[in-house]
């Protein structure tokens, strides 16, 4: 056999999205490309890989079993390179941060410099929903989580990184109360906070509008479909273009916090602990930096 670490890459990919063209893009590849590369892999099995059903690819039992070593073979291919840079005197190793949909307008700013100062080690950020951050939390699969609420029942340790303030906003200054309300999915810690809030002030209400992400709830207001409560942090940009206005309303903004939790007892990594310390040295530098239009707000 005379398979390359290239082809096992690209396999393991294939497995991971189940499609080709879906491969292609994540690989920066052309379909054909990740296709022939395909085809030579398997050319060395007899047995088949994968499986194409109507239009959908399958990843066969055995290409499962083929799909197990190649991880752990590229796993161990990045130990190398990781004790190499090691014996250099480079901190290398992974990073791996689950965060919630909002969070990426936070987490990145304190990322950048730490991983600018150790060009050794790799990050894996995953931004999700809250229901699968908790869970990768829960499942030791992550060294921290991103949330702005901590979970029930998880016993958690945290480092807070900024205040989240969440208001009420529509793509006018004035509200039309016709308009229906925009939520977040189930789950969501925005959509949870949204709930408590119109409860507690109007009574509970037919939801008529549900979109699952913060985005897609921000188009869904600056096109007029009606008014959400939001996290200022990430509608910025619109705000200053005055494609969203924030409208007053009583007992806002709904304040939480931003924290980075891991679980309470784990043995952190190295790599892990030396990210606590440079963002508890760096956190108000990257606070006045980065946010100071938000802190300054009320």
């Amino acid at each position: 056999m005379n398979y390359t670490i290239h082809q096992l890459q690209i396999f393991l990919k294939v497995v991971q999205t189940k499609s080709i063209t879906k491969a292609s893009e994540e690989l920066f590849m052309t379909q054909p490309a990740v296709s022939i590369q395909l085809k030579n892999l398997q050319d060395q099995f007899e047995i088949p890989l994968t499986e194409v059903i109507g239009r959908q690819l399958y990843i066969t039992d055995f290409g499962k079993e083929i799909a197990e070593v190649a991880e752990r073979v590229i796993q161990e291919l990045d130990n190398i390179n990781y004790k190499t840079q090691a014996y250099q005197g480079i901190l290398t190793g992974k990073l791996s941060i689950s965060s919630a949909s909002t969070g990426k307008y936070v987490i990145p700013y304190f990322l950048s410099g730490f991983m600018e100062k150790h060009t050794g080690i790799d990050l894996i950020l995953d931004v999700t929903n809250k229901t699968r951050v908790v869970d990768s939390l829960k499942n030791n699969e992550i060294d921290f989580a991103m949330v702005s609420v901590v979970p029930d029942k998880l016993a958690v340790e945290e480092e807070v990184l900024i205040e989240n303030k969440l208001y009420l906003v529509g793509n006018q200054d004035l509200r039309d109360e016709k308009k229906p309300l925009i939520y977040r999915e189930e789950g969501s810690a925005t959509r949870m906070a949204m709930e408590k809030y119109f409860e507690e002030h109007q009574g509970k209400r037919r939801k008529r509008m549900e979109l699952t992400s913060n985005e897609a709830v921000k188009q869904a207001v600056i096109a007029g479909l009606g008014y959400s409560i939001m996290p200022m942090i990430g509608i910025h940009n619109e705000l200053v273009s005055n494609q969203l206005f924030v409208l007053e309303s009583p007992d806002l903004p709904i304040k939480t916090e931003w924290r980075l939790i891991w679980l309470k007892g784990k043995k952190l990594s190295p790599i892990s602990q030396t990210f606590l310390e440079f963002i508890r040295t760096e956190k108000q530098k990257i606070l006045n930096d980065n946010f100071s239009w938000y802190l300054d707000h009320s």
